[in-house]
């Protein structure tokens, strides 16, 4: 069962019709009460930065999601803005983030996009497997996914880094420390790449 945390931001829906379409079962929440009991978690996200920090904290997630995470440690999947308050903070406004990953979430450096690049970067893009094939299967498979941001993650460490993608430059799309992953694109919106990324989610952690 994985669950999917309902803090007002997100195509939380899509997600959980995704889960449903490759076997899985997931649950919508924004019980504090359903969260403790969580054995997986999605914490999805579409929209800003200090927006989505401010819902969490405001709706008292912060503590159960640094227990179930940090102590218990249970999976959890960022998805787009979800995975981006992973990061300690944004440059979209001043609003600090979870701090689980040794990271920051930056602005695409404008000064490196030719005119061709617009902001935000909408479309398909192949990614490149740095790790994790258990999630995102062999680096030899062609895996193409769907991406809406104007922002990534700059990690601080290579060793966190699960996956790049290229816009002008490139530039981390996923990203994996222990049992917390987070992915920049929308495996809801990914077809058949999607539902392997989930399905992987389901059955290897």
């Amino acid at each position: 069962m994985i669950t999917i945390l309902d803090y007002g931001l997100g195509n939380i829906a899509s997600i959980a019709n995704m889960i449903k379409k490759v076997g899985g079962k997931s649950i919508i929440t924004s019980d504090i009460n359903e969260i403790a009991k969580a054995e997986k978690l999605i914490l999805p996200g579409v929209g800003a930065f200090k927006e989505g920090f401010k819902n969490l904290n405001e709706g008292g997630y912060i503590n159960i999601l640094n227990k179930k995470v940090l102590e218990d440690k249970i999976p959890i999947l960022g998805i787009c803005l979800g995975m981006q308050l992973l990061t300690r903070k944004s440059e979209e406004g001043n609003s600090k983030g979870l701090a689980w990953i040794e990271a920051d979430t930056v602005k695409f450096d404008i000064s490196k996009l030719s005119a061709r690049h617009k902001i935000p970067h909408m479309g398909w893009s192949d990614i490149n497997i740095k790790k994790n094939k258990k999630l995102l299967g062999s680096s030899a498979q062609k895996s193409r996914y769907y991406f809406v941001h104007s922002y990534h993650v700059a990690c601080d460490n290579i060793s966190d880094i699960m996956c790049t993608a290229n816009y002008g430059y490139e530039f981390v799309c996923g990203i994996q420390k222990g049992n917390i992953l987070g992915v920049q694109f929308h495996p809801e919106k990914s077809h058949k790449f999607g539902m392997n990324l989930i399905r992987n989610f389901i059955n290897n952690f």
